[in-house]
């Protein structure tokens, strides 16, 4: 549940408090994939890390503390994030051996279909526009690293049915996640740290970026800090392919 808080991850469980364009639409259960590593090497705590930049700013404590213990991660950007954030992209393209920029949209609209709005966000609605949120990100990506994104993860997290095939047709791998460190930065550190402490092999963890005034980047920190006392070793979503990957 990238970019959003636990209160209104129980609003989507109450789809009756929305508007739906059809009774079709208001049928419709949402996705959100549940990914994990396949094939952990060695019998080893191999862990992907992964950022959400959703529109805000920049935490440099986070940022910071991932180049000083040497982890990389794998940072999903909007176009829109990179446009009002330029020094955060720089600093993130200075440290290209351990961060990887993938696609998170140009806008941050979600990739449902109908009327309706998922975390307060209203979504594409249109497979049109679901196909220029992803494609306008793909190209914002590669306009500033040089680099094609081969991973998407949807605003939100959650997806159409429909929506995820035709994301694959343009060539993306789906990126979900199996544990939700801060819920959306919501989470107190402490919290977020006990999360991030308690990850198993094969997990793909989801935090975020973007929210540098909340405590919950404090505990990403901690808690990377415990799991690299434990021996995890930390892989990047470029460096993996579908047979990387399971999902659930």
């Amino acid at each position: 549940m990238p970019c959003a808080s636990p209160s209104r991850r129980l609003m989507l469980a109450a789809p009756a408090t929305f508007a739906f364009a059809s009774a079709a639409m208001a049928t419709e259960t949402l996705v959100e994939p549940t990914m994990r590593l396949a094939r952990p090497r060695g019998g080893g705590v191999d862990i992907a890390l992964t950022f959400d930049a959703c529109p805000g700013a920049f935490d440099w404590r986070v940022a910071e503390a991932l180049v000083a213990l040497d982890i990389p991660s794998t940072v999903f950007v909007t176009g829109r994030w990179m446009r009002l954030n330029p020094a955060g992209l720089a600093y993130l393209l200075a440290h290209q051996s351990l961060f990887t920029l993938q696609n998170h949209g140009e806008w941050h609209i979600p990739p449902v279909l109908g009327s309706r709005r998922v975390f307060g966000i209203a979504v594409a609605g249109d497979m049109d526009t679901v196909r220029r949120e992803v494609t306008r990100g793909g190209i914002d990506i590669e306009a500033a690293t040089g680099v094609a994104p081969r991973w998407y993860r949807a605003a939100t997290g959650f997806y159409s049915r429909a929506a995820m095939e035709a994301i694959r047709e343009l060539g993306y791998g789906l990126a979900g996640f199996s544990l939700n460190a801060d819920m959306g930065a919501s989470l107190p550190a402490r919290a977020v740290a006990g999360r991030i402490a308690g990850a198993v092999a094969g997990d793909v963890i989801v935090a975020h970026i973007n929210q540098p005034r909340r405590s919950s980047g404090l505990g990403v920190i901690a808690g990377l800090r415990a799991l690299q006392d434990r021996g995890a070793r930390f892989v990047r979503l470029d460096h993996l392919d579908s047979a990387d990957v399971t999902y659930g």
